[in-house]
């Protein structure tokens, strides 16, 4: 067996990764790419929706950071920031492996999240909304409830494209 690296193979893999510190990663390894190209459009809008709705999410399953750390196989470091810091931008495998323990899309939370493109973005605007309803309280509110339970849905649309 042969294997044979054309200079148009090359040349698509260049184009792929312009614009990258790494050439290695998400484009090449992730299970869930498709090709779209990685951006950060959203900003702190779409990264404060995905902190509240990761935050209400563990808050209504009754789990500490460190519970939920745990399910989802993240570091509990990079979960206290996703919650805490508006701009931080989690990793992808975080962002996949949170969107399987709350049964929502992977696709729609990385677009929130600013690490791929969404092809729809009309959710990020439901998701800003979302996040303007909700407060940091202890029990959910019935407003945050419903606020969270219509995310939800959002989120959960095609979860299995």
């Amino acid at each position: 067996m042969t294997l044979e690296i054309t200079k148009d193979w090359r040349r698509k893999l260049i184009l792929e990764e312009d614009g990258y510190d790494i050439s290695a990663g998400l484009t090449s390894a992730d299970p869930i790419f498709d090709g779209d190209i990685i951006v950060d459009d959203h900003g702190d809008d779409g990264l404060l929706a995905l902190g509240k709705f990761i935050n209400l999410m563990r808050r209504k399953r009754g789990l500490s950071i460190p519970d939920l750390a745990e399910q989802a196989d993240i570091d509990v470091g990079e979960l206290l920031s996703i919650e805490k810091e508006t701009a931080h931008v989690p990793e992808p495998r975080t962002v996949y492996m949170l969107a399987q323990v709350f049964g929502v899309s992977d696709r729609k939370l990385m677009g929130l999240s600013g690490l791929m493109q969404p092809k729809d973005e009309t959710y990020v605007e439901d998701a800003v909304r979302f996040a303007a309803k909700s407060e940091s309280i202890e029990k959910l509110s019935a407003l945050e409830q419903e606020a969270l339970n219509g995310f939800i849905t959002v989120l959960s649309e095609n979860a299995k494209k």
